[in-house]
């Protein structure tokens, strides 16, 4: 196993209250506070980890967004990547058109792994992983909550809705890190300065040859209703009698 590539997503950090817009075109970005997506943070770190075991002599992470996006590809080199690679794009892109663009880059670096977070906390699609695998015909272990390396296979723990399931892939394979696969590791400042000269390379969809087009168009965003008062019950019969109101019973 020679290379491990890393997919990051750049993303409103966990943290921040989002805030809608006042004319409900999209969520407030100026001035808040942008992190690594965290599930592909879980990524990154199970990458390095195998790396340090002997196997992969490389982690590559890859992102798509605007020039911004490098402050989060450096904190992937800060935790510990070789180099950094930026697919820039300042208009939003779906998971489709993120999968064609991580296929190019694919082809182009021959990992033996492709490790990514299962979704993005901000659209949730938790796609792009299954549509890599399928346009580049090798086999998928998704929601992994714990990977496992032997020679040219790999065992997945995967969660599911029934609890556990352990899959043996073949390698080269794409997998997508759940919340408990492990804990990223915090990054020190001596690994903060020596990021900045690591490589970090930038190209665009043009130099991929692929065409960024969205098939979905948002029309409105709006913030979720806010929550009703609760209310306090003395027994089950006072329980019933409430939720008879309310109509739920």
């Amino acid at each position: 196993m020679s290379k491990i590539l890393v997919c990051l997503k750049r993303v409103i950090d966990y943290n921040v209250r989002v805030r809608v817009k006042p004319d409900n075109t999209g969520v407030i970005t100026d001035g808040v506070k942008m992190s690594i997506n965290p599930f592909d943070e879980i990524a990154l770190e199970e990458a390095l980890r195998i790396k340090e075991k002997g196997g992969a002599t490389e982690v590559v992470v890859v992102s798509i967004g605007p020039a911004d996006t490098q402050q989060q590809l450096r904190t992937g080199l800060a935790m510990g990547a070789d180099r950094a690679i930026l697919v820039q794009s300042d208009a939003p892109v779906e998971p489709l058109a993120a999968a064609r663009a991580f296929l190019k880059l694919i082809e182009k670096e021959s990992p033996s792994i492709v490790l990514m977070g299962k979704q993005g906390i901000d659209d949730d699609n938790a796609q792009t992983g299954q549509m890599v695998a399928a346009l580049w015909n090798r086999p998928q272990a998704t929601f992994a909550s714990k990977i496992e390396l032997d020679g040219g296979k790999a065992k997945v723990t995967r969660e599911v809705d029934a609890g556990l399931e352990t899959i043996e892939v073949d390698l080269p394979a794409v997998f997508t890190s759940d919340l408990r696969l492990n804990e990223p590791r915090y990054v020190k400042l001596p690994e903060i300065m020596k990021a900045k000269k690591k490589p970090l390379d930038t190209v665009s969809f043009g130099d991929l040859g692929v065409a960024p087009a969205n098939a979905f168009k948002n029309v409105k965003f709006e913030a979720p209703t806010g929550r009703t008062k609760g209310i306090m019950v003395k027994d089950v019969a006072e329980l019933v009698t409430a939720l008879k109101q309310k109509g739920v019973l």
